[in-house]
């Protein structure tokens, strides 16, 4: 770290007098680089760079190469614009997440493993709660496993005239191993490929900006777990992807991602059960 200005001393010592130095920017005015008060010899990484293109529906990435490199005049200029503007979104795709809610962990098949009489009041308040939101939903896609087509109904009977449909990439399972491992959940190796490859499959189908057909915002409803939503989540914002378990969802809790026209993803709620009651939320 670089020496320390005597106007950056004085600072300091006037925070550590008072004991109230909750968050000092110590400057590095040869790097431009600012040091939080409480780190000690921290030397930042180099910040991690947005992939504009991870939907592979950049506007430009679409138009044929001839047309790119054409010997540029006006009338190749023109064709160029006219192409590239054609290309752009000019909707946002909203993805809200829904987890099932709580069920009988005892089942031995996913028959047996229906919702509890706590999980059916949770899904009932959540359904409550995307009705009051008013969005105009687009559609809801459920998962195939039994936990997640009870949730769905539960809250299709507060959401009237909304087109449903089964989708088994969105079944629950183990998406990469995570890091830091955990030692008390050990799955086969080979569930990783397996069910990777599902639930990546799942994100590539329901995680990208919109068609540039598309006129309005679209409002799609994902009905299914908590492994596959926390996967999303971190594939979605560029994230690690073994930090997955890291993140933590209550049953019949709402997550909701929007995806601009620019590419750009935004977490607008990660988890969200503020719409019920404290005694009915688990996790």
């Amino acid at each position: 770290m670089a020496t320390f200005t005597k106007l950056q001393k004085a600072l300091l010592g006037l925070g550590a007098f008072g004991g109230t130095l909750y968050y000092l920017n110590v400057f590095d005015l040869d790097r431009k680089i600012a040091f939080a008060s409480w780190t000690t010899n921290y030397t930042p990484s180099a910040p991690s760079k947005w992939d504009e293109n991870w939907d592979h529906r950049c506007p430009k990435s679409l138009i044929h190469p001839r047309i790119v490199n054409k010997v540029s005049n006006e009338k190749s200029d023109n064709k160029y614009n006219e192409t590239l503007e054609n290309a752009i979104p000019k909707a946002t795709r909203h993805v809200i997440l829904v987890r099932h809610g709580q069920y009988n962990l005892d089942g031995n098949t996913d028959q047996d493993r229906i919702l509890t009489k706590l999980g059916r009041k949770q899904a009932e308040c959540t359904g409550q709660r995307l009705k009051l939101l008013g969005l105009p939903y687009t559609v809801m896609i459920k998962s195939t496993m039994t936990r997640a087509q009870e949730t769905a109904d539960i809250i299709n009977e507060s959401l009237k005239d909304i087109p449903v449909r089964n989708c088994h990439l969105l079944r629950e399972g183990a998406p990469v191993p995570p890091e830091p491992p955990v030692g008390h959940w050990r799955p086969e190796v080979h569930q990783f490929y397996q069910d990777g490859a599902r639930i990546e499959a799942g994100f590539r189908e329901y995680f990208h900006r919109a068609d540039p057909n598309q006129d309005k915002d679209s409002y799609t409803l994902l009905v299914c777990h908590a492994n596959v939503i926390r996967y999303f989540v971190c594939r979605a914002l560029q994230f690690p992807p073994e930090a997955w378990l890291r993140l933590s969802l209550n049953h019949a809790s709402i997550t909701w991602i929007s995806i601009t026209p620019s590419g750009r993803v935004i977490l607008r709620a990660l988890g969200d059960s503020g719409h019920m009651p404290p005694d009915i939320i688990t996790g």
